[in-house]
């Protein structure tokens, strides 16, 4: 059946149009499904979690020609990734590689038609695969300001991907964080639509340029979960649809739009009273119609079912398949058989309720993806080439970099940092996350990496220095959750490690805190009621800063904290939203001045829980007063700091109108006044500053990141479009107003260096 170029698949012996890669997609599609049956259409609406989930066995055994995937399958996920007992096909790499082949031959020559398998995976942070290359979280990669490094990120994402046989990687994340209490704002871009939007396209290209699928979640309203939970998944009612649309469905649009996206995955929750699971308007009129999607959709795990189980918009398994098809659903899945879904597909075309053309239409969707992907052309992978692919040196400079680059420095009171080596010769490193290798990780990324933790770092990078260590606290105390809302006295075990910790920090001539979070306090089904540092964290903090030493925090996790009294006591202090393998090394160098930090806040720090939904960009009348509110942020969108200084001048924007291109060019020089190489992330904000409905106070519009020896200048040039500083009507439609706009270049978003307004038409 292997021809010199082409695969009999159905084993007929003559070229079929569907086997020829020389014809159109859509004429190979059709012709397929003119030769599916029922039964194989059905299939290809459903994914089988792999072995230690759904898949009974490894490899192919003969009773799969019994099996429901005996007419094939849409996909297999998280197959042998080496996270459940299956870690001896997960590595060595090759040995992967080689069981996704004999998987994929199995379809290939063991079904009808032979329609290949699309392998589908986790990679938001990196591949979710044994010891795959682990770069730093979304919201790390964020901070970094840096669309080619994310590009760099995507790519490398999808080289080692498949180089181990996966072909669909679920990533990027496209939610919107505008609710730190939620526990998966660790996986964002952060608040800025516009920064989500450009960094998740980049994400998409990387990726999808090495022949993988990029499957974007979650879709769509997903962020802002009633009262910040997980739990609830029921998006927040004060959201408007046009709120809705600006803020949470444009990053998918502009991603779809730029990078040809292939895959949206479906969230569990509603809007407005209807899942988005079941949703025409979401799943067909905005994505298809309005975005120009030509993907496929995925369900999250147990999406489709809770249309019975949560929703309660049917009882029935057979009206759910029709709702979820109807709206635009491709794939179900979840951890559990895909045989009721099946064959509630097929009852409902053998009953009419599921038309032939519906059927039709939502497997070509599916058909159209593994077209594109090759995978009926090529549906194997050269064994060989994963073992100098997947983690390779190349791949572990880049999450340096990346995890250097993410790397934000928040305060830094006298220049404490970098800290002069000859001037401390005892360093206490106390707290939680000094010695926990986890800190550095969080879900979804590689598996089995060996990571060095922040203590092992530090001891590296200050040799000549003695250094102490203490625990101080646990992450959470014993009474944790409880104790988010209530407060409660330490017991005996606590009060000494506390005490210890107090014992240690005097013998220092300087104390670094490693503080944060763990997989107990931020994540997926770990959101928090408070802001505040967990558990006995504050109180080590106040504790240690009554003795008057030099203090540093490091603060390690997933979600920016609200440590307003820190702010007070702490003379520097350094955010690290989980960077990754290389995290704790970056961390050390940034401590001892041999790398600058540059990393930039993707979302703005609350002073206090009660300031939710605060969040830039805002929509905030201007002259807010009043004695008992607590306005503006702990720190601001875009805020870091850097041990090097920058001068902002030259501002040119020459253009009162848009040019027949329908773009504007504003310019700056930015220069490194001071005697250290730096990095600057040089941001571009906008105000429309008379407009027919309320627009955001201001919005990021440009960044780029440069960098620039002692004494070196460079010019910066930004290119506007006029849909970039359109207005959202009523009616959900891009309208430019013709008027002034302002336009700030900076260091943060309250940071602003140069502002002009002009009046544009």
């Amino acid at each position: 059946m292997y021809k010199k170029d082409w695969i009999d698949l159905n084993k007929n012996g003559v070229k079929d149009i569907y086997e020829d890669a020389q014809q159109p997609v859509e004429k190979r599609i059709a012709d397929l499904l003119a030769q599916m049956s029922v039964e194989e259409k059905s299939n290809q609406l459903a994914t089988v979690y792999g072995y230690g989930a759904v898949l009974k066995s490894r490899l192919p055994e003969p009773f799969w020609k019994d099996s429901i995937w005996k007419d094939g399958l849409a996909n297999i996920d998280e197959q042998l990734t080496g996270l459940r007992a299956d870690t001896v096909f997960a590595y060595p790499y090759a040995q992967h590689t080689t069981a996704l082949n004999i998987i994929q031959r199995w379809f290939i020559e063991e079904t009808r038609l032979g329609i290949p398998i699309d392998f589908t995976g986790e990679g938001i942070r990196g591949l979710n695969h044994m010891i795959a290359t682990y770069f730093p979280s979304q919201l790390a990669q964020a901070s970094t300001f840096n669309a080619a490094l994310v590009r760099k990120i995507g790519e490398v994402t999808g080289r080692e991907a498949r180089a181990l046989g996966y072909t669909n990687i679920y990533s990027p994340i496209l939610d919107v964080a505008t609710d730190p209490r939620w526990g998966r704002i660790e996986e964002t871009y952060g608040s800025s639509p516009y920064l989500v939007a450009r960094l998740g396209t980049e994400n998409a290209l990387g990726i999808q340029s090495q022949k993988v699928a990029a499957t974007a979640k979650h879709y769509a309203v997903y962020s802002i979960p009633f009262g910040g939970s997980d739990g609830y998944v029921r998006t927040h009612p004060m959201v408007s649809e046009r709120e809705m649309y600006m803020k949470y469905l444009r990053p998918f649009e502009y991603v779809i739009k730029n990078a040809a996206l292939m895959g949206v995955m479906v969230s569990y929750n509603d809007y407005d009273g209807e899942p988005i699971i079941v949703s025409k308007k979401f799943l067909t009129d905005y994505l298809r119609n309005k975005f120009g999607f030509k993907g496929y959709t995925v369900s999250d795990s147990h999406a489709f079912e809770d249309i019975m189980d949560k929703y309660h918009i049917t009882d029935d398994i057979n009206e759910a398949a029709r709702l979820a098809l109807s709206a635009g659903l491709n794939v179900r899945t979840n951890f559990s058989s895909p045989t009721p879904f099946i064959m509630a597909v097929r009852k409902g075309v053998e009953k009419g309720t599921i038309s032939k053309a519906l059927l039709d239409e939502r497997v070509g969707e599916v058909l159209s993806v593994k077209f594109r992907l090759g995978l009926f052309d090529h549906p194997y992978v050269l064994d060989k080439n994963a073992t100098n692919i997947v983690h390779n040196q190349e791949a572990q400079h880049l999450a340096l970099e990346a995890a250097h680059q993410s790397i934000v420095l928040l305060k830094n009171d006298k220049s404490l940092l970098p800290l002069d080596k000859s001037k401390y010769g005892t360093i206490a490193i106390i707290g939680p996350n000094a010695k926990e290798q986890k800190s550095m990780l969080s879900r979804y990324g590689p598996l089995h990496i060996k990571v060095e933790t922040i203590y092992d770092a530090i001891q590296k990078e200050f040799l000549e220095s003695k250094i102490l260590y203490a625990k101080g606290t646990n992450h959470t105390d014993a009474k944790f959750p409880q104790s988010d809302i209530e407060e409660f006295s330490m017991n005996s075990a606590e009060e000494k490690m506390m005490n210890e910790a107090i014992e240690i920090a005097k013998q220092s001539d300087i104390v670094i805190l490693s503080v944060g979070d763990n997989a107990s306090t931020v994540g997926e089904s770990a959101s928090r009621l408070s802001l505040e540092l967990p558990g006995y964290q504050n109180q080590l903090i106040d504790k240690i800063a009554a003795l008057g030493k030099p203090m540093v925090l490091i603060h390690t996790g997933g979600r920016p904290a609200s440590f307003v009294k820190a702010t007070k006591t702490v003379d520097a202090i350094i955010e690290n939203f989980y960077a990754g393998e290389m995290g704790a090394k970056a961390v050390a160098q940034v401590l001892s001045g041999q790398y600058n930090p540059s990393g930039k806040l993707p979302l703005g720090i609350l002073k206090h829980v009660g300031q939710t939904p605060l969040a830039f960009p805002m929509m905030l009348a201007d002259g807010a007063k009043g004695n008992a509110a607590v306005t503006g942020f702990l720190y601001p969108f875009g805020h870091g700091l850097s041990y090097a200084k920058f001068e902002y001048s030259d501002l040119k924007i020459n253009a009162t109108e848009f040019s027949t291109s329908g773009k504007i060019d504003i310019k700056c020089k930015i220069k490194n006044t001071s005697n250290l190489k730096g990095d600057e992330v040089v941001q571009l904000y906008f105000r429309d500053e008379l407009a027919s409905l309320t627009v955001y106070q201001k919005e990021l519009c440009g960044f780029e990141r440069i960098s620039l020896a002692p004494g070196e200048s460079k010019e910066i040039q930004f290119t506007i479009d006029k849909k970039t500083i359109s207005l959202i009507n009523q009616q959900l439609e891009t309208v430019f107003e013709p008027g002034d706009f302002t336009f700030y270049l900076g260091s943060s978003s309250e940071d602003i260096r140069l502002k002009s307004t002009i009046h544009l038409k």
